[in-house]
């Protein structure tokens, strides 16, 4: 039985006080921890003024790395190694947005998954295999991990949003195209975009086409 571990990490709650109407949480890349996407929550507050964001330290920390943290490791970037990966790390993932959304008395059509590489890994893998439908994914510079296991594995379809540095040496592009490609298959609506010379990183331009996915996906 794989081991659920109970992850925390940095917030920021709506500056009127009121109680959340909805959840973005950010799952962050290998290497990383919770203060790095919690970063993006200024920049999407004006428009989501009601949302509370929540960004936990991944489970496992990262050698060699002090402060960071990983889902799960990355020692060859071979696609059965990031399978095995999410897999093992998906309980942990589904145990913090049940508990998350029982803390803020929501339902799921009120949560979103925010993932940044290994972050939208979680996150494509988590979402639709979870029996009631999540508000959306948006997910920048990831891959989507065991896409042939989807078909007999998905019970619910989220809209989908995939962002990614088009100057991407880590992750490189085409494998949006991929994930894409595999999504929709399954009858999920997707969107994509490219950020022109962009490296692995967010650019400004997908972070606004991101923060205007995320109300829309809110309604």
């Amino acid at each position: 039985m794989t081991e659920v571990v109970e992850i925390s990490g940095p917030s920021s709650l709506p500056e009127s006080g009121t109680k959340p109407d909805s959840i973005v949480i950010f799952l962050h890349g290998y290497g990383s921890n919770g203060d790095d996407l919690i970063g993006l929550a200024p920049n999407w507050r004006a428009i989501m003024p009601n949302t509370v964001f929540l960004s936990p330290n991944a489970p496992e920390k990262t050698p060699m790395a002090p402060n960071g943290y990983q889902w799960f490791p990355l020692s060859t970037l071979a696609k059965s190694e990031r399978e095995s990966g999410v897999y093992k790390a998906a309980p942990t993932l589904n145990a913090y947005i049940d508990k998350v959304l029982a803390e803020y008395d929501l339902s799921e059509d009120r949560l979103a998954l925010v993932g940044f590489s290994q972050g939208t890994m979680m996150a494509l893998h988590v979402a639709p295999r979870r029996a009631k439908q999540l508000a959306c994914v948006l997910g920048y510079s990831g891959a989507l991990a065991a896409p042939h296991k989807l078909v007999d594995e998905s019970k619910s379809k989220p809209p989908v949003m995939l962002i990614h540095g088009e100057s991407d040496d880590v992750i490189p592009f085409p494998a949006m195209f991929e994930a894409v490609g595999a999504l929709e298959a399954l009858g999920l609506e997707v969107e994509k975009h490219i950020s022109k010379n962009t490296p692995h990183g967010i650019a400004p331009d997908g972070l606004q086409k991101g923060g205007i996915f995320l109300t829309r996906a809110f309604g």
